[in-house]
């Protein structure tokens, strides 16, 4: 007999304050995958942001709490490589010297997972019934891709939309000039790096553009926006939820 596995869904900052639409659609998904999805009302934010800016005692406090908040469910599934990286990889780097929470760190990193990559490898998922007639091309978030290893596993569950056909994107692998807090830091670069990407996406000639990460998203969205680029942004996990006909990143009213 098959068990139904009790997934905690780790909403992000992001999803929470700019497009929810990706956390329904999550839950959605997850649940036709089979999973019995909760939304643990005391969560905040994985500490990413403070690690990066090198406050690492707040960042560890971050990890403390959200670990003993997960660490009860079977597995945790995050809509971003960047914030399931931060509990997969760094909670055991930055607790490594804790003999109390570095192993609770290991065993929660264990069962911690980007969304796309558990739909397609844990679960063995495939969306059924889902149509989208459109093209559209795919960037691989740095987190995602260099500390995940998340490639293959969006475009075989993309290929599953009936109607979808995805057309290559040069430089795919491209950091797309986010960096999380790298863009506020830094904003002449990361506008001169997005601009190569959004020249890239609209050379694809897709209609869509697609990603796992809200912020990489939302970052190359607005620059196509500001070009007058008629390219949509979408998380793919809504297109594999039936929600691809909806508002696109930054039309929401």
């Amino acid at each position: 007999m098959t068990t139904t596995p009790r997934v905690a869904l780790f909403v992000t900052c992001l999803v929470d304050l700019i497009r929810p639409r990706i956390g329904f659609a999550s839950i959605a998904a997850l649940e036709a995958a089979g999973c019995e999805v909760v939304v643990p009302e005391a969560q905040t934010c994985c500490g990413q942001p403070a690690l990066n800016s090198g406050d690492r005692k707040t960042a560890e406090d971050f990890a403390r709490r959200n670990i003993a908040l997960l660490e009860g469910y079977d597995q945790v599934v995050v809509p971003s490589g960047s914030c399931a990286a931060t509990i997969r990889v760094h909670y055991p780097e930055i607790l490594e010297h804790d003999a109390a929470w570095f192993p609770r760190a290991q065993a929660l990193a264990a069962k911690t997972f980007e969304i796309l990559a558990y739909l397609d490898e844990v679960r063995g998922w495939k969306p059924e019934g889902v149509a989208l007639p459109t093209t559209a091309t795919y960037h691989d978030s740095c987190s995602g891709l260099r500390e995940l290893g998340i490639k293959r596993q969006p475009r075989r569950l993309l290929a599953a939309i009936d109607g979808l056909e995805l057309k290559p994107l040069a430089g795919a692998e491209t950091c797309c000039g986010f960096g999380g807090t790298f863009c506020v830091k830094y904003p002449a670069i990361s506008n001169s790096i997005v601009g190569e990407k959004t020249a890239a996406i609209d050379a694809a000639g897709a209609d869509l553009l697609l990603a796992g990460d809200l912020g990489c998203l939302m970052n190359m969205a607005g620059k196509l926006h500001r070009d007058g680029s008629p390219v949509r942004a979408f998380h793919a996990v809504e297109l594999l939820a039936g929600m691809g006909d909806g508002p696109a990143i930054g039309e929401e009213a």
